[in-house]
């Protein structure tokens, strides 16, 4: 890597530096258990700025699925009780600012700029050493974006901070904080060439980011994963507390009756209770700003979260859990966008999360004219999400992403849907790409239909673009 670049100077110069460094977020092969995963390079890293995060508490959050929502909630909660919070999430859905947040506010383009040039001098320096040495690279993007977030924590003086894990745990770059409470949201099937093949192999890479004596909340329920997490915890003395053991929650939808013309959002809401070292305690009538019971489960987890740090010490109100909960809001997260028609962006991009979407659009749309625009990574099972969601839909558009090189083509996509058997099949049509596949669902659709855009974060990023600058959405509701 070259060291001979010009210094950061703005926005354009900033992005061009981050985005030349190594980027598994964009590889079709993610090397996760090779030398190129190396925490011992974030902490040179945070070392020569100076380290950034050293005494900053943090909650530190791992899951297949929920970390974002998690994630989301936790941050949410706490601003609403008074705390300057800093969020780190990935990826980002349309700016790469939309990373690093403190009280709410994404960073701005000018502290991206000042952070990435406070770092530049750092990541010469280490391709310097990477090249003396036989390491093979210096920083990577994601190792680079995360010291940003600790960075811009610090100079925006951040109470605490809630770091998601990035991929898997145990040699994930965040993995280098020390916690006041570690988080691992659920265990599924995703990433098996990376993490593993097998429940309890994935659920100890995720149980990697728990440290000695800290806290650790966990959503996992099934028993293989679930004996995992609990064995490394008691290895490390780490008190555990488990949904379902320790906490509880009831989940309560206001289910939309399907008449799109004059129907309010629909509405979830939680009743949580806990009992932990003979402690009990309980909150009612929680109203989530997601939905879904996937999602109540983890609003549950990060209830539990923000009381182990209220038994900690921190101030967190009863008004403040009802504040945060509501207000809190996870873009492409089942994220319904515009009504008239309805339409939903999900990341979902594996089967379990599919599913979670599915219970949704059946829980409250059971009687709406779906579309469905579906696009994929080559390195996911997009067979098996197919076999899912084509039973669906009335229609579904096939289509790519253009923003990164893993996607796999709407080709390969039809071909994989006609391969399944099913009893009813919805009508395929192809699109090239998002502004394409746009253009075709308003063929398609009236006022009264559903559209969900599912696969991927990256389609979801892409087709928001593509609805939101539609003048014909003009005519429609847009959240």
């Amino acid at each position: 890597m070259r060291d001979d670049r010009p210094p950061i100077h703005d926005h354009a110069s900033a992005l061009k530096f981050l985005f030349d460094r190594i980027d598994y977020e964009r590889t079709r092969s993610v090397p996760y258990h090779s030398r190129r995963f190396k925490l011992d390079r974030m902490v040179r890293l945070l070392e020569l700025l100076g380290h950034p995060g050293q005494d900053l508490p943090i909650v530190h959050i791992a899951g297949t699925k929920g970390k974002g929502s998690t994630a989301q909630m936790v941050a949410s909660v706490l601003n609403a009780a008074g705390f300057r919070t800093g969020l780190y999430t990935s990826p980002h859905l349309e700016h790469l600012e939309e990373r690093f947040r403190l009280a709410g506010q994404q960073c701005s383009p000018d502290q991206l700029v000042q952070l990435l040039a406070t770092i530049q001098p750092a990541v010469q320096q280490m391709d310097r050493e990477a090249a003396e040495s036989d390491d093979r690279h210096g920083p990577t993007y994601f190792e680079i974006t995360t010291a940003a977030s600790l960075l811009h924590f610090r100079r925006q003086k951040a109470d605490i901070a809630v770091l998601e894990v990035g991929l898997g745990g145990r040699l994930d770059s965040t993995n280098v904080c020390s916690p006041v409470v570690s988080v691992i949201t659920s265990i599924s099937f995703d990433h098996m060439k990376q993490l593993g093949n097998s429940l309890a192999k994935i659920a100890g890479e995720k149980a990697g980011i728990i440290k000695p004596a800290i806290p650790v909340v966990t959503g996992v329920t099934a028993l293989e994963p679930l004996e995992v997490i609990a064995r490394r915890a008691e290895q490390l003395g780490a008190p555990l507390l488990a949904l379902g053991r320790d906490f509880e929650f009831e989940y309560f939808a206001r289910v939309d009756d399907g008449s799109q013309a004059d129907a309010a959002l629909p509405v979830s809401r939680i009743n949580y209770s806990e009992c932990v070292t003979g402690n009990s305690w309980q909150i009612n009538d929680l109203r989530l700003g997601m939905l879904g019971r996937h999602q109540a489960a983890n609003a549950a987890v990060a209830v539990a979260t923000l009381s182990q740090l209220r038994r900690a010490g921190w101030e967190i109100s009863d008004e403040s859990f009802q504040r945060g909960l509501s207000t809190a809001r996870c873009p492409a997260r089942i994220e319904v966008i515009s009504q008239r028609p309805t339409i939903i962006l999900d990341a979902a991009h594996n089967e379990a999360s599919v599913a979670a979407l599915l219970k949704v659009l059946n829980e409250y749309y059971p009687a709406v004219p779906r579309v469905l625009v579906f696009a994929s990574s080559v390195d996911k099972d997009a067979p098996a999400m197919l076999k899912q969601l084509l039973p669906q839909f009335d229609h579904v558009v096939l289509t790519r992403y253009m923003n990164n090189p893993r996607a796999a083509s709407p080709q390969q996509l039809e071909a994989m849907g006609g391969e399944l058997q099913m009893a009813t099949r919805p009508k395929l049509h192809v699109a090239t790409d998002p502004r394409a596949a746009w253009a075709l669902v308003q063929t398609l659709v009236t006022p009264n239909h559903l559209v969900c855009v599912a696969g991927s974060f990256f389609l979801a990023a892409e087709m928001r673009r593509q609805i939101q600058g539609s003048p014909t959405m003009t005519e429609g509701v847009v959240l």
